[in-house]
């Protein structure tokens, strides 16, 4: 068997079809006798639709028709059942529940008003820009900072407490208290939003750039009344999402209906701009800390306290307290979630929803705590590291979290630093060293796969989950593999169709962990079923027991002969031996999963030029066994980025008088470039974790993000004085004489 292909490095299985532009994409896909839509988005962000004047749009070159509220097919709301890893597979969830065009009430600016639908992209653009709306506009909040002076926030659920954590806080002999802040953040990822639909025989089909196309199958099932056999969703290729295109979004509801009408296929694909209004973001927040240790450094006391921001339609909860819960050991701890309203669309999962925003200010805080205790941060954190879940007191599945900070410490050169604020220095340049612990759940959801060996010698697997870009189809591939010793480029890998077995969504970092158990269990069945043949009275072993045969690469081998898959399949003139199977969830009852890691991040100020870059992050993470160190070495690097994101650049801002957005598009929404890019050293600790899957493998996309935001904070805090508790971190905040307050008892 080729077992040493899990571990390995392998290209990509898919990359040639990339490259090549083979790899089609949701928007690609241009059908036989095609429309194409585009949406008429409000220009403001409360109110009421008073009248349209669709005169002038109607007669517009190319256009077919233009629906709005009063002229749409009829559709349902989706399942109120809240999402959960057990119900993930039957879920049909939408992050928007209004439907478009559901009513005249307008909840924020870019919400769909109408949809133009045309001959051609570029007619439907022109007349919809030719629909002219009149409103009746009312009092908006712009941001979370009003919404805080004008309602009480509504309790979030989700919190946790143990212990008594005021009067811990209050008895000890050190305690800091501080507020932190992050602003709304929103995906872009490269490939905007896009739905390609149509109707045949009364079913629904739908390309789609999702992250979930079993989910969307049962979210379009529920919003048309269909029985979810009827409907199929298809994403081969995804161009990333990073939680926006987990879930269905009104333009998908909007495509659907729009063809169930005309009878012919509607594109629709949101502009860049209104995937700042309407398909999602992750929420601003508000973040008090409470923190108190004894005399020695142990933690006796942690308040972790958030609010953040929602729409008018849907209470979203970040949870930030995560992490906060059971990271560290401490007998006192309280964490609460909750939102305010404010006239923004839903927000939604962005690459680790809670723990990303959670972490920088937990992490700030430990390091401010750190400082008043007069310990290292590094000593500070290994002295309070939890052994176990205190939270739910479970033991871990496995943590390495000690080992990972020992091993990036002596990477980055951590014995180095000096622990005076400015001290150090190179040419105009101060240098400034930070530190962050970073966690994120370990998951394992329901998945079914479907493998088949061939007579051609090939193996064939199909499943429903999705590759987003992550390199699922490659660790799939491997899987195979390993159990039948086939080569990768004999292997041939299909997702992304909601036809194929169930699967769960590509988020969450669960898709590895929860698919691969399914595909091995498959693919194990696929033999036990080729050996059945090979053992027949008409095989090609008689006279031998199927289990006196074995696998030896990608052939069957028996006492006195070895042959071929094929040869074995071919000799009863056989097409395939094949499995599939259903594979459940791990073991929450009696173990805590969770992947940890810490960073540890160099910046460079230059006070002179006002200069502020990352020069070098150094990370490693404990995610168990590594099933392709490239691509998750990729994946590491990808959330390194983003943080850098998080923390130097991305807000998008709200005109404070009416809630309009400001820096909708890429010219003003500012992202790290390739100027940006820090040297990266990522080590993967690998230490599987059996608890969780046979494989060992958890999750990689998501915990690369966690933390880094405040490892930054605190090298830019060790290098220049100034505790920067508001993201970005952006020059004026630094180039301001006077710090942030800080509140320390």
């Amino acid at each position: 068997m080729a077992e040493n292909i899990i571990g390995a490095s392998p290209r990509r299985v898919d990359g040639r079809l990339k490259v090549t532009g083979k790899a089609m994409y949701a928007a690609d896909h241009h059908l036989n006798n095609m429309t194409y839509g585009y949406g008429v988005f409000s220009t403001i962000a409360s109110g009421k639709v008073t009248s349209l004047d669709l005169d002038e749009a109607q007669q517009s070159p190319g256009v077919i028709d233009i629906f709005h509220s009063g002229h749409f097919t009829e559709v349902y709301h989706t399942s109120p059942i809240p999402n959960s890893p057990v119900t993930i597979l039957t879920s049909s969830k939408a992050d928007e529940t209004r439907l478009p065009f559901e009513d005249n009430t307008i909840h924020y600016a870019g919400q769909f008003v109408a949809l133009v639908v045309a001959d051609t992209f570029e007619h439907a653009r022109a007349a919809a820009y030719k629909v002219k709306v009149s409103y009746s506009p009312s009092a908006t909040l712009a941001n979370l900072q009003q919404a805080m002076k004008s309602a009480e926030p509504k309790d979030g659920g989700r919190g946790h407490s143990r212990g008594d954590p005021g009067p811990a806080f209050d008895q000890a002999a050190h305690s800091m208290d501080a507020v932190y802040t992050t602003p709304v953040e929103t995906h872009n990822p490269m490939e905007m939003h896009a739905t390609v639909a149509y109707w045949e025989d009364g079913r629904l089909y739908a390309y789609e750039a999702s992250q979930g196309v079993v989910a969307q199958r049962n979210a379009l099932a529920r919003v048309f009344g269909l029985t979810p056999d009827r409907v199929e969703v298809r994403a081969p290729f995804i161009g990333s999402g990073f939680g926006s295109k987990l879930w269905i979004w009104p333009h998908a509801i909007a495509a659907c209906g729009a063809a169930k009408v005309l009878g012919r296929p509607v594109q629709v694909v949101v502009p860049r701009q209104q995937m700042f209004t309407t398909t999602g973001h992750r929420p601003s927040t508000h973040q008090h800390l409470r923190l108190a240790t004894d005399e020695h450094g142990k933690l006796v006391s942690v308040r972790h306290e958030s609010i953040n921001s929602t729409s008018f339609t849907d209470q979203y909860v970040e949870n930030c307290g995560t992490s906060t819960r059971s990271l560290y050991s401490c007998p006192n701890v309280l964490v609460s979630n909750k939102t305010l309203q404010v006239n923004h669309g839903t927000p939604t999962s962005m690459r680790a929803p809670g723990s990303a925003p959670g972490l920088f200010a937990l992490e700030s805080a430990m390091d401010e705590m750190a400082e008043v205790v007069g310990m290292d941060p590094l000593a500070f954190r290994k002295l309070n590291v939890a052994e176990r879940d205190e939270s739910e007191n479970l033991p871990w599945s496995s943590n390495h979290l000690q080992e990972a900070i020992d091993q990036a410490a002596e990477r980055f050169g951590w014995h180095k630093r000096d622990p005076h604020n400015g001290a150090m220095q190179e040419g105009q340049e101060k240098v400034g060293y930070g530190m962050a612990a970073c966690n994120w759940d370990a998951f394992r959801t329901p998945a079914e796969a479907r493998v088949s060996l061939r007579a051609d010698g090939t193996a064939y697997a199909i499943c429903g989950v999705q590759d987003i870009g992550t390199g699922t189809y490659t660790v799939i591939a491997q899987a195979i593999s390993s159990l039948t010793g086939l080569p990768l480029e004999k292997i041939e890998v299909e997702l992304g169709n909601s036809s194929f077995p169930p699967a769960p969504v590509s988020g969450g970092s669960w898709a590895t962990a929860s698919v691969l158990p399914a595909v091995a269990e498959a693919t194990r069945q696929a033999l036990e079923q080729l050996k059945a043949f090979a053992a027949s009275p008409h095989g090609a072993f008689v006279g031998v027991k199927a289990d006196q045969l074995s696998i030896e690469d990608g052939n069957l081998k028996g006492p006195d002969k070895a042959l071929s898959f094929a040869e074995v399949l071919k000799a009863q003139k056989l097409a395939s031996a094949d499995g599939q199977a259903h594979t459940g969830m791990a073991e929450t009852d009696k173990y805590s999963f969770r992947s940890f890691g810490a960073h540890f991040v160099e910046v460079r100020w230059d006070p002179g030029i006002s200069r502020l870059r990352v020069a070098r992050v150094v990370s490693a993470i404990d995610v168990g066994q590594v099933i392709n160190p490239k691509t998750a070495s990729n994946q590491v690097e990808g959330a390194i980025v983003m943080a850098i994101g998080m923390a130097l650049f991305e807000a998008s801002e709200y005109d404070e008088r009416n809630a309009m957005p400001v820096n909708n598009n890429y010219a003003e929404y500012v992202v790290p470039v390739h100027a940006d890019q820090p040297e990266i050293d990522v080590i993967l600790l690998n230490f599987p974790d059996y608890k969780l899957n046979e494989f060992g493998a958890r999750g990689i996309g998501e915990i690369g993000i966690t933390g880094l935001a405040a490892a930054i904070a605190n090298a830019v805090y060790h290098a220049t004085g100034k505790r920067i508790r508001d993201l970005p971190i952006t020059l004026d905040k630094l180039m301001d004489k006077q710090s942030p307050a800080r509140v320390v008892v």
